[in-house]
């Protein structure tokens, strides 16, 4: 792969107008795709599903109708979960041209496999259908995203060496996950020769607040560095990393990664040794280790907002006033037009679409006891 600069924009939490992911903040997408690009990061990522569909849009009116197609680079997945049958990879992938506003992907992605999607994009050809698209000129390299076991990922490349690239969930509280298994994924790919790109290296943005001693530990060292430069550094460190996405969702967030990013220093072995200390306080802290992808709302028969509950309880647990729950609030703000936790009936549809394998049905009981 061409080296590139590691840090790339992901288009899945952008910034919105009032909290509502289907009114992104064009403009301020834009100053920050400008700021990017001027930086000299050139790597962006979308997918079919990001902002209730709207993502692929916003990228096109901020990067590609304003931008040379030689400043860019453009990964974008096909969501198997999504396509029915073969015939339908066809018209997904032609609309996702459109979207994009482009004539060719960069990078192009089966989005998010794991045993059921795998089994079902082998069950349409979707390997063949992506490796067909390449050879015709409209995708430059093939891979696919991956939420699952190291196992299963062993199967996947050896059935299909022909893919070029891995995206992993990788971060350093998930390192040594017994499920998510980000080391073991991680060697997995390497061993096949895949080079890797990191999603998730923030954990939907809980590594960018970490307990206060972990804090202090990592101020210690060094004052000026962020929470998340750390997770972001940790990722990017690996050497068989070739990009490290990051879903930033406003102009601040933008700006620290590109302070730090430009220039990458990888993390040196005192730095590791604080990482590794970090992630033992972490992973003790966090009541639910949701990233908030949202892959679990839409099928929700319930209209539950699944994510934004689980990040009402984490912070309830965490950060609970004495005095005033502003948790409660928000809760009871949602509730007027979405689904209560105790509405769960248990379907688990969630569940099956969940890429951390969170027993969804089981904690929104939790979360019921708390809120309702």
């Amino acid at each position: 792969m061409t080296q590139a600069k590691k840090l790339g924009f992901g288009f899945m939490r952008l910034p919105t107008i009032g909290g509502n992911p289907l009114l992104i903040d064009n403009k301020q997408v834009r100053k920050m795709a400008d700021k990017f690009i001027a930086e000299g990061f050139t790597y962006f990522d979308t997918a079919y599903m990001y902002h209730g569909g709207l993502s692929e849009g916003a990228l096109r009116k901020a990067v590609v109708e304003r931008y040379p197609r030689d400043k860019f680079t453009i990964a974008d997945k096909m969501p198997v979960s999504m396509v029915r049958a073969a015939s339908g990879l066809e018209r997904v992938f032609a609309r996702q041209l459109k979207r994009c506003g482009v004539e060719f992907f960069d990078y192009y992605l089966l989005h998010n496999l794991g045993e059921e999607n795998y089994r079902k994009a082998e069950a349409i050809d979707a390997f063949e259908f992506i490796a067909r698209k390449k050879e015709e000129g409209y995708i430059k390299k093939i891979g696919f995203s991956y939420h699952d076991s190291a196992r299963l990922l062993d199967e996947i490349l050896t059935a299909h060496p022909e893919v070029e690239f891995v995206q992993l969930q990788i971060n350093y509280a998930d390192w040594e996950h017994e499920t998510i298994q980000s080391r073991k994924c991680y060697e997995v790919a390497t061993a096949h020769g895949k080079p890797v790109i990191v999603m998730e290296p923030v954990k939907g943005g809980n590594l960018a607040h970490v307990p206060e001693d972990a804090e202090k530990l990592f101020k210690a060292y060094s004052p000026d560095m962020s929470a998340a430069s750390w997770a972001i550094r940790f990722a990017a460190s690996l050497d068989n990393v070739f990009m490290v996405l990051s879903g930033m969702s406003d102009e601040a967030q933008l700006n620290d990664n590109v302070a730090y990013m430009k220039d990458f220093r990888p993390l040196d072995e005192e730095e590791k040794r604080i990482v590794f200390r970090v992630a033992d306080m972490v992973t003790g802290n966090t009541a639910i280790p949701c990233t908030a992808c949202a892959y679990c709302v839409d099928g929700c028969p319930k209209h539950i907002p699944i994510p934004q509950y689980f990040a009402l309880y984490n912070a309830e647990k965490n950060f609970r006033s004495y005095m005033f729950s502003t948790q409660k609030e928000y809760y009871g703000n949602l509730i007027k037009t979405h689904g209560r936790a105790k509405d769960c009936i248990g379907c688990r549809k969630c569940e099956h679409a969940c890429p951390q394998h969170l027993k969804v049905s089981e904690l929104m009981k939790k979360v019921s006891k708390v809120f309702d």
